[in-house]
């Protein structure tokens, strides 16, 4: 167990070290290429982080583990706004004021997964016709981002130009992806051994230990994107991380292994899911971007893990 914890923490600072590569090489391209940095953070940086998401969840479809598959992509989903987008709020050193209107562009791509995933869930089942369709899902997204952004391509200034260098950008974006994914993979395993010897379900350790390991890079990427008044990232690589999750991660497992479980056992969680993306929505609506939201946040994200823990005393 001991041993468990010291490969935790080391995991842990890997993670963040990539975290930080990632954000800084991001940003690079971005300003090369003339992307904003949102595109950079829902896309490239988003699908980045989704990896280990995708690797625990299509590895527990293989493995005939339905209710971890799915439980990752609910937890990870719920953490992502409850913890993740309330901690950026809550450490940021200056007012966030994202240059992109995130309700009127980009509500609907963090709602509408969603809901389907809440119709899918009725026939407590995901097959590969399912997958298919969330997999096409996450295609109409990308191309919808390209489209919102008509300067994509612009010229880059001859500055941004002078000083970039392929051979140098890409093998630390490269390095910032591998520190990332092995970083949360180890702290996901060595958290998923800590739990099981403490005799937790598998819904409860997808739900909580797996979720939580898988959104790391999304917790710590954000902050860091967040601290360097990059906050168009930060909400950008949430709001995409939460597409992926359900479109790429149990899309993808759903593809490889249909997935049946009876979700009537796990409404809760469902419930908690679909209120914290209406949550996400209010937010931007409203363009609260403050401490205040984030107090609202982690209310909920209280409830949730109350819960939890009084179904793991169970």
């Amino acid at each position: 167990m001991f041993f468990e914890f010291i490969v935790f923490i080391i995991s842990l600072g890997v993670l963040i070290w990539g975290a930080d590569v990632l954000v800084a090489q991001s940003e690079k391209i971005a300003l090369h290429f003339g992307i904003s940095e949102y595109v950079i953070g829902a896309t490239l940086v988003a699908l980045g982080t989704s990896l280990p998401e995708m690797a625990a969840s299509i590895t527990a479809s293989l493995n005939n583990k339905p209710a971890l598959a799915v439980s990752n992509v609910i937890g990870s989903n719920i953490l992502n706004i409850t913890l993740v987008l309330a901690t950026v709020f809550m450490v940021s050193k200056k007012e966030i004021k994202p240059n992109r209107d995130f309700f009127a562009k980009d509500s609907s791509w963090a709602l509408f997964p969603v809901l389907i995933f809440a119709v899918m869930a009725s026939q407590n089942q995901f097959d590969r016709f399912d997958g298919l369709l969330l997999a096409f899902l996450m295609v109409a997204y990308i191309m919808f981002l390209i489209r919102s952004e008509p300067d994509a391509l612009a010229i880059e200034a001859e500055d941004n130009q002078r000083d970039f260098r392929w051979n140098k950008t890409l093998p630390m974006l490269f390095l910032g992806f591998i520190l990332v994914i092995f970083g949360a993979d180890y702290t996901v395993d060595s958290a998923s051994k800590i739990a099981k010897a403490l005799g937790v379900s598998e819904w409860i350790i997808g739900i909580i230990m797996v979720s939580l390991g898988t959104s790391m890079p999304e917790l710590v990427v954000s902050i860091v994107a967040s601290l360097k008044g990059k906050a168009d990232m930060a909400i950008g690589n949430i709001i995409g991380s939460n597409m992926a999750n359900i479109t790429v991660v149990l899309g993808g497992a759903a593809l490889v292994n249909g997935l049946k479980l009876d979700m009537n056992n796990y409404i809760f969680d469902i419930g908690v899911m679909v209120v914290a993306t209406f949550m996400l929505v209010f937010i931007t609506a409203n363009r609260m971007y403050s401490k205040s939201a984030a107090i609202s946040l982690f209310v909920l994200l209280a409830l949730f893990l109350r819960h939890t823990l009084a179904v793991l005393g169970e």
